[in-house]
């Protein structure tokens, strides 16, 4: 008996090649899965990102509240009143001095930006209530100034300050 070769492609040979490629993309099937769960899920990539924060709503003496990272952010935008009044607090009567200046942004002073989370035991303050129209804990009786400083109660610190910057005039990036 005596075997043929061809230089011309068989039915066999078309199967072979039929099949293994049926069998990579199964294989693509079976193992994408695997590699996709790997990837972080979409809200932990949103928790961590930066949000911008349009701040033309924002009428003279409100404020709003948005969460960035799971955190509620007060931005606020201060009366003349509220600026002039965080500006003449004398620093050695607060338990954690600092300047209304480091806490705000050169030539956006009227804008102060806070974590509103009480640094005493971690409740959320509310704003424009207590003795200095600042933030107020009802929980333990905390009050800070309109420019997030510890004034009165049990918080050892002021509300702190999260990372911002100004992208134009009427907006913020908070991360």
């Amino acid at each position: 008996m005596t075997t043929e070769t061809s230089a011309e492609p068989t039915r066999r040979d078309f199967l072979y090649i039929a099949t293994g490629a049926v069998a990579a993309v199964g294989a693509a099937a079976a193992v994408w899965p695997f590699i996709a769960q790997m990837n972080p899920d979409a809200s932990t990539i949103a928790a961590g990102a930066p949000i911008e924060v349009d701040l033309t709503p924002i009428a003279e003496g409100q404020d709003i509240k948005v969460f960035w990272r799971g955190k509620p952010i007060y931005i606020m935008n201060r009366t003349k009143k509220q600026v002039e009044e965080a500006l003449a607090v004398n620093l050695s009567s607060l338990p954690d001095p600092q300047t209304d200046q480091e806490r705000t942004k050169p030539g956006h002073e009227q804008w102060l930006v806070v974590i509103g989370i009480c640094t005493h035991l971690g409740c959320i303050p509310i704003a424009h209530e207590g003795n200095y129209d600042g933030f107020f804990c009802p929980c333990h009786g905390s009050q800070y100034d309109s420019s997030g400083r510890i004034r009165q109660g049990p918080a050892p610190l002021n509300l702190p300050v999260p990372p911002y910057q100004f992208v134009s005039d009427t907006k913020i990036q908070i991360g």
